[in-house]
């Protein structure tokens, strides 16, 4: 197949447009018994099994990653290479805390993130930083049953102050939460400690009550300490279509869209908005807060929002709202290699989208999908936007050293051209970060072979390989399209 060698968009990215890539702790820094490090609720999640922790697992992949711990002079120096203006990562809440409860932070841990993020600003990197990126200390899940319990608001701030302390003028953007609450439906485990066998729809929403406070009491302590630094939150979107044009299947969609809106509309706004107290009501929901809980989410919203897109999806009336007050353990379980609790494009419909093209694990391909998005949050909330994941994971061989991986291109290059329309449109849109520039491991699955990377690491789904580098031919492309300021867009023959 043959494309455009002229493929130019004709008005620029704004100036100083943040273009890079994210990555997760617990996905790939590995050593997570090394230099006082503990386990996190990650370490405890074997290969295979989606959102269930296993004590007694032959194989975990988070305990050794693709061990960015040792290579990541390396790893930094090819984003550089690439041209990065802006690397997204967390910081792994037991390197700093191995059980949470310590008074004083492992000073090992610290002076790690020290040498990274140092090194990042060298190579021309803001650094973004999450501060909670689904690896909260197993201890604190195990002791308090995680953010069930309010007490998680003091170890997570404490945590917090420690880290703007510590890195204040060096990282500029900091993220409260990954995809805080989207995921917690599927998620108990891994976005709030909470054991999934025995959780509860009140658990759920009680554990996001906390977040809400502990997110807005960081901004508070951020803005304190560094008043030049931005605090956002991260939240999971996918673009949702009604299947047919009865209104039944619309309002289907507008109650899904609210499930999801509901955690940026209390970070943003500042408030529970009328429907939430709604659905409590209809599901018998009681959570328990307090006056100045609510006055602290109303003071400290954050200042801008960014969101993880990879898939739209589908509804009907079809879909059983009620399969939310309980665990739908089907959807949990691993069907081979191609899906796992939340790896669809569907809405309990039991059917795909016949517009669109599906990856191999099953993910819908929609670009435009992603201008809906930027252009939906941005008319519902007024501040900027950042996305802080979009991208494509396939299984992918190694071949004289490289991977001709132009299905890359073509995602990021359409990806690319939905959000210069929506930035013609009027949205601010500040930046754009590539999930997994280099090859990690899967939260959901636990693959290795499910790669993302412009980057190839040779590691299996075993944990086997040599963990030797190699740029593939994306690679190339992510470097003249940021050097272009997206711009350039052409695909080589």
């Amino acid at each position: 197949m043959k494309y455009s060698k002229d493929l130019i968009i004709p008005e620029d990215f704004p100036k100083g447009f943040l273009w890079g890539g994210a990555t997760a702790a617990n996905q790939y820094e590995g050593a997570y018994m090394e230099d006082g490090k503990l386990p996190s609720v990650a370490d405890v999640q074997p290969h295979g099994v989606f959102g269930y922790p296993d004590r007694n697992a032959k194989y975990y992949p988070t305990h050794g990653g693709i061990d960015f711990y040792h290579h990541w002079q390396e790893d930094i120096s090819e984003f550089g290479e690439m041209g990065f203006n802006v690397y997204r990562t967390s910081v792994a809440w037991t390197r700093l805390f191995p059980t949470g409860e310590e008074e004083e932070p492992n000073e090992l841990g610290l002076q790690f993130y020290d040498q990274v993020f140092k090194t990042c600003r060298e190579k021309g990197m803001e650094v973004m930083v999450t501060i909670s990126h689904y690896e909260m200390p197993l201890h604190l899940a195990d002791k308090y049953g995680g953010w069930k319990s309010r007490k998680m608001i003091d170890f997570y701030t404490k945590f917090v102050k420690t880290m703007v302390e510590r890195w204040h003028g060096v990282v500029k953007y900091w993220l409260t939460f990954n995809e805080i609450g989207n995921n917690i439906h599927k998620m108990e485990w891994m976005t709030a400690g909470i054991d999934p066998k025995t959780s509860t729809l009140n658990d759920v929403y009680q554990a996001s009550h906390h977040q809400f406070v502990a997110s807005s009491l960081a901004v508070k302590i951020i803005h304190e300490i560094d008043p030049e630094a931005k605090v956002g939150s991260v939240i999971e979107y996918k673009t949702i279509y009604p299947m047919s044009c009865d209104p039944k299947d619309s309002i289907v969609v507008l109650k899904e869209k609210q499930r999801g809106y509901f955690f940026s509309d209390v970070q943003v706004r500042g408030q529970y908005p009328g429907y939430a107290w709604e659905y409590f009501k209809e599901n018998d929901i009681n959570i328990e807060y307090t006056d100045e809980d609510m006055a602290i989410i109303k003071q400290y919203p954050v200042d801008f929002l960014s969101f993880t897109y990879y898939r739209s999806r589908i509804a009907s009336k079809d879909y059983v709202e009620s399969v939310q007050k309980e665990t739908n353990t089907s959807d949990k379980e691993i069907h081979g290699d191609t899906a796992y609790r939340g790896d669809d494009n569907i809405v309990n419909t039991g059917k795909t989208n016949p517009y669109l093209k599906l990856t191999p694990s099953g993910w819908s391909i929609d670009p435009d999908g992603l201008y809906l998005a930027l252009v939906d949050l941005y008319d519902r909330y007024q501040v900027p936007i950042f996305v802080a994941e979009n991208g494509l994971g396939i299984k992918e061989t190694l071949v004289n050293g490289t991977v001709n991986d132009t299905y890359r291109m073509e995602y990021l290059r359409d990806h690319v051209i939905a959000m210069q329309n929506a930035i013609k449109d009027g949205v601010d849109l500040f930046g754009y970060a590539w999930w997994g520039p280099i090859d990690i491991v899967s939260n959901g699955s636990g693959q290795m072979s499910k790669r993302y990377g412009f980057i190839y690491v040779d590691r299996n789904d075993a944990g086997e390989g040599t963990l030797k580098r190699y740029r593939k031919q994306s690679f190339y492309y992510y470097k003249k399209l940021i050097a272009s300021n997206g711009r350039d867009l052409t695909i080589p023959e």
